[in-house]
């Protein structure tokens, strides 16, 4: 059996990831930052289970449950989603003007979404993850995350509906 990952490989693999994965949750880059690094000091403190097999899902898993016990403890959940809604810088700088256009967009159609299917939506979108993977992370029943996605293209169709006619050829 192959020896776990260490700490650094396993930062260095999946951190960006965790990151945005909490930044969706608080909505501060700052507070995303604190829980990404609580996470790794408590993987530090214990060893990586042998066998896990996928260690993305088995990650997020704990930063899911991480971000919810830092909702509870902070009874700020209306607020989080309340600041939520500022815009997140998910996209890459670009130079294009069209391309800055549409990213500030689709940042803005993705506050609209509550949180629930924005997460999901990030992780099926941006993390590349199935719904059995999202499922298994948010400890929700498969249904529901293929259901939350769903409802968050649907919303995301509404709200970028202006800018697909304002873009498409005459």
């Amino acid at each position: 059996m192959p020896a776990a990952p260490t700490l650094p490989e396993l930062y260095d693999a999946h951190a960006a990831g965790l990151f945005h994965y909490f930044t969706s949750f608080t909505g501060a880059e700052a507070d995303a930052k604190d829980l990404l690094q609580e996470l790794f000091i408590k993987l530090g403190r214990q060893t990586v289970p042998q066998g896990i097999g996928n260690m993305r899902a088995w990650l997020l898993r704990l930063a899911h449950h991480q971000a919810i016990d830092w909702l509870r403890r902070h009874s700020v959940r209306r607020r989080a989603e309340e600041e939520a809604q500022a815009p997140v810088e998910m996209f890459a700088p670009q130079d294009d003007p069209d391309q800055v256009e549409l990213a500030r967009r689709l940042s803005l159609a993705l506050t609209v979404l509550p949180l629930e299917q924005r997460s999901v939506a990030q992780l099926k979108l941006w993390d590349g993850l199935t719904f059995e993977e999202i499922a298994e992370v948010q400890g929700i029943p498969l249904n529901t995350a293929a259901s939350r996605y769903r409802y968050a293209l649907e919303k995301l169709r509404s709200e970028l509906r202006p800018l697909y006619d304002e873009l498409k050829p005459s």
